[in-house]
């Protein structure tokens, strides 16, 4: 424990300036940090672009091999912190079941081998997240998490400052910083994830306020030389989560009012799309269409209807093995050819099911009552609570939710599991 009553195991960073000459500081809790980094940040996937050449290297042996390594490291972590790391997970038996389901779905899928494959490399990603819960306060989730994004934000600044032939898009959207990604949306996306989460970390760990600030004005830096409007709207939402924790917490009353505000909120937001919705796509720079989205998601559910309650198995729809096959047909009526459904809640139910998306839902939406019953009481929230705005926002146009090899996934397996968990003392 350290001076404030957390645990500390397998922090990356010391928990606290009186560390120093502490059992927790001891090798193996250092080794179980830095595994833990190296493994978020083999699935962050910000490596996969240099190491193709910016070329879309598909399910390339060379990427299936290095994610071989992130599944080590995850064992060594659990490893090292003992079989108690383990037992967090236990506490989100939704999670447990929609893994073993991802197996079960063989049974039906129209590629069974290939379901099988993805099915553990589920499992490995969601291990990661259970990793970094493990025996770590929320303190030591946010640091670990701003470590991972602060290296890619560092990266990515400086491949698009000294290379820019390389960090920034040379068509489509010349000009645009994509750092080390493929391209841009990919680079916003992290960078408004990485702000909250960096944001988090300077107020749960305040020891180190100075350089987590900092990360977190990096990444607000780069979603702006991004230019994704749609990743700096999760952004701002994501700050606006943490002013309404702060808010919350400053008690019973004030909370009440305060999330009453935010419903009506969001209420007059949604009133505001369905009323005017040509102002939000001219703000984001979208088309009616989501940018081809609406196309894909017409030709999904069309294919949906002949398997709505078992779907086409874990993560093989969008291989495309034949004229006939269910993603031949989506391809010629969407007119391109996607890598996924560009929605994750289409996405679980055409590997899934209905049951499976079903599932995923209540399960989604437990983790928010859970976050509602402790706005007032739970310091940690200052790091759920961006993270689950910038992944609810997310999962409307992009996939992460029971995506395997997704660092998105990882993150919210780890938020879930330790909202599941007892209160520590506040920080």
């Amino acid at each position: 424990m350290d001076a404030s009553g957390e645990g500390t195991a397998g922090n990356v960073w010391p928990a606290h300036p009186a560390w120093r000459g502490r059992a927790d500081a001891s090798p193996a809790t250092w080794l179980a940090g830095a595994a833990t980094v190296f493994l978020l940040l083999i699935y962050s996937q910000a490596w996969t672009a240099p190491v193709t050449g910016w070329a879309d290297a598909g399910d390339s042996s060379l990427l299936r091999n290095t994610f071989f390594l992130a599944y080590a490291a995850s064992l060594f972590v659990l490893a090292l912190e003992g079989p108690r790391s383990l037992l967090p997970g236990l506490r989100a038996p939704i999670m447990l079941g929609l893994l073993i389901f991802a197996f079960a779905t063989t049974s039906w899928s129209i590629a069974p081998d290939a379901t099988v494959r993805r099915a553990l490399a589920l499992t490995f990603t969601t291990l990661a997240g259970v990793a970094l819960a493990g025996r770590r306060s929320w303190a030591g989730i946010a640091e670990t998490l701003a470590t991972v994004f602060a290296l890619v934000a560092v990266g990515s600044f400086l491949l698009g400052a000294g290379a820019p032939g390389y960090g920034r898009m040379p068509d489509l959207f010349p000009g645009s910083w994509r750092g080390l990604y493929l391209e841009k949306n990919a680079l916003g996306g992290m960078m408004a994830l990485g702000f909250g989460i960096c944001a988090s970390a300077a107020v749960l760990a305040p020891w180190r306020r100075k350089l987590w600030s900092a990360a977190a004005g990096l990444c607000l830096l780069l979603v702006l030389l991004s230019t994704s409007k749609t990743s700096l709207m999760a952004l701002l939402l994501g700050g606006a989560g943490m002013v309404f924790v702060w808010i919350c917490r400053r008690g019973p009353v004030v909370a009440v009012v305060a999330v009453w505000a935010a419903v009506a909120g969001v209420a007059m937001a949604a009133a505001g799309f369905l009323l005017f919705p040509d102002v939000l796509f001219e703000f984001l720079g979208k088309d009616a269409t989501f940018t081809g989205r609406t196309q894909i998601w017409e030709a999904a559910m069309r294919q949906l209807e002949t398997r709505p309650w078992t779907g086409f198995g874990y993560g093989v729809l969008w291989d495309h093995r034949g004229p006939w096959d269910p993603s031949a047909w989506i391809f010629r009526d969407a007119g391109f050819k996607p890598g996924h459904a560009h929605n994750s809640w289409l996405e679980t139910w055409l590997s899934f099911g209905l049951v499976g998306l079903v599932a995923w839902a209540i399960w989604f939406a437990e983790v928010w009552i859970r976050v509602l019953a402790r706005l007032t009481r739970d310091a940690g929230l200052y790091l759920a609570v961006p993270v689950l705005i910038v992944s609810t926002l997310t999962s409307l146009t992009e996939v992460w939710a029971l995506d395997y090899h997704d660092l998105q996934w990882s993150v919210f397996v780890a938020i879930a599991i330790k909202l599941a968990r007892p209160l520590e003392r506040a920080t």
